[in-house]
């Protein structure tokens, strides 16, 4: 994989797409998974035009299996999004979005619009979207609006845009800056689009989802390092989220201690 390129193309159009990102037995453990979470659950569409009538979504993925544990940290897309941001962004959210047979087209919108700082501007925000299916047109395939990322508003929400879908194989992600105007298509086909919403987020911005009280401080012993980081258990910059000189990491887990920004000056 060319991270460079992709990163490239997330600055000049606002998206790329990594085509065979995902080992197909991983895609096939993470459908049987989902398949699984959503009996479980017994979950049900939401009652508003932004999750979706006809969709199913579930939230907070990592504390229900450990497959899940693979997706933040996958070679075929962190290095992308380490590059996007840095390599001290942080998860902001882990959740799927099936979109059954009916729906409508998700009203467009950029997942940075509730953060009140002028566009355009470098991104705070680098979403994922895992094709656990086929996405097509017919289908529902994510819409793009490509090079809105450099607008300096967002969409208003409901208003109808020009767009186009991000069709891809099964095992593909798609990849877009946060200020990119998006939204979910109209599935007019015959069975579900599954994705999985990959969500990070800068170091320095709030989270989504709250990751350290929805997951469990012994959920997160069993992490490897990096996804520790990753659910916000270390500091941003040696600085941004310490507590009284510790990271959270040392003071919920017992680990070892990182360095503070002004040590040894």
């Amino acid at each position: 994989m060319d991270a460079e390129l992709h990163v490239k193309e997330v600055a000049e159009q606002g998206y790329t797409i990594v085509e065979d990102a995902i080992e197909p037995a991983l895609i096939d453990e993470l459908n049987d998974s989902l398949g699984r979470l959503e009996r479980f659950f017994d979950v049900q569409p939401s009652p508003n035009s932004f999750e979706g009538h006809k969709t199913l979504r579930l939230y907070n993925l990592l504390a229900f299996d450990e497959v899940w544990r693979k997706v933040p940290v996958h070679e075929s897309v962190l290095p992308v999004v380490d590059r996007v941001l840095d390599p001290g962004c942080l998860i902001s959210s882990v959740s799927s979005i099936n979109i059954l047979p009916g729906e409508i087209a998700q009203p467009i919108h950029a997942d940075d619009q509730l953060i009140p700082i002028p566009k355009p501007h470098p991104p705070t925000v680098c979403n994922s979207m895992w094709a656990l299916t086929d996405f097509t047109e017919a289908n529902g395939a994510t819409r793009l609006v490509p090079g809105s990322h450099l607008w300096d508003h967002s969409p208003d929400y409901g208003k109808p845009y020009d767009s186009i879908p991000a069709e891809m194989p099964k095992g593909s992600v798609l990849i877009w800056h946060g200020s990119l105007w998006h939204g979910g298509g109209a599935n007019d086909a015959d069975a579900p689009r599954i994705g999985i919403a990959m969500n990070y987020c800068a170091g320095y911005i709030r989270q989504q989802e709250n990751q350290q009280l929805g997951l469990t401080p012994e959920t997160v012993r069993q992490f490897e390092p990096r996804l520790r980081q990753l659910v916000g258990y270390g500091t941003y910059n040696m600085l941004i989220g310490h507590i009284n000189k510790h990271t959270p990491e040392q003071l919920l887990l017992g680990d070892n201690d990182n360095a503070m920004v002004w040590d040894g000056i």
